[in-house]
């Protein structure tokens, strides 16, 4: 009975965290212009999607702010992890708890935190770009930092002092014993500093260009608007990511458990 009862609970729960997006997804095939009713099949949510020069612009650029954030968010991410590893217990214990302060902090405070120093303060300019990308690193840089140091606990530690005891170069040391032991983690944080990147709002509002939208403001103001065709056409869009999302997922876990195989 309780086997039965944890099973229920877990379908529950599932039904709960994805029926919405697959309602949303069953209606990006439709030509309804409202949830609530279907009146006919089409892709023609998808053609707009991919054929609107507003909405194929719109995603690149989001797509492009995320992976180079997210790379910029890595490489520090990743060093600040190292780094702290290998200091003093003090001095790793207080990075560690820096660390934690724009992980817990809330979005909004640090959008427009970003916004009154670099824009207001330095007198740094939207339509550089600069503030929105410093934005999205500030807000992912931790997160990268949080994935690989459990990586960093899992390794020897004398492995990095080792190689370097058999004539390497701190570089080599760096690059060809300790990045290797800590990689999953490391793709793990870019991955993970991609999603923030996709998803924020509150910083990119308070640091974008005028001219420039993420997917989440234009989201968020294309439901403001009248736009039908817009409005359907984002259905479509979710429906993509999501599905993106769900093969990035299956897919890493699929190498992950070849790589554990391959270990026994």
């Amino acid at each position: 009975m309780k086997k039965w009862s944890k099973i229920i609970f877990i379908c529950i729960m599932l039904l709960l965290i994805y029926m919405p997006i697959l309602i949303l997804a069953v209606y990006s095939f439709t030509t309804s212009a409202n949830i609530g009713s279907i009146h006919g099949w089409s892709l023609h949510n998808y053609v707009t999607l991919f054929t609107k020069d507003e909405l194929r612009s719109m995603i690149v650029g989001t797509v492009l702010l995320a992976a180079g954030s997210a790379l910029i968010a890595t490489i520090l991410g990743t060093l600040g992890a190292i780094g702290a590893f290998y200091s003093k217990k003090w001095a790793s214990a207080s990075i560690n708890a820096m660390n934690e302060v724009p992980v817990v902090n809330a979005d909004v405070v640090t959008g427009f935190s970003i916004c009154i120093l670099l824009i207001v303060a330095f007198g740094m300019s939207k339509d550089s770009y600069v503030p929105l990308v410093i934005g999205h690193v500030v807000l992912s840089a931790p997160f990268v930092y949080l994935s690989v140091v459990p990586k960093l606990k899992q390794m020897d530690s004398s492995l990095y002092e080792a190689a370097l005891d058999l004539g390497a170069t701190p570089f080599q040391g760096l690059t060809k014993v300790v990045i290797p032991q800590i990689l999953p983690g490391i793709i793990s944080g870019f991955a993970l500093a991609v999603t923030l990147s996709l998803d924020d709002y509150f910083i990119a509002t308070y640091t974008k260009p005028a001219t420039f939208d993420t997917i989440s403001t234009y989201v968020v103001n294309a439901t403001k608007g009248s736009q039908t065709e817009i409005k359907t056409a984002l259905w479509a869009l979710s429906t993509v990511i999501f599905a993106l999302v769900v093969i990035i997922v299956v897919a890493m876990n699929v190498a992950g458990r070849k790589k554990e195989v391959e270990r026994l």
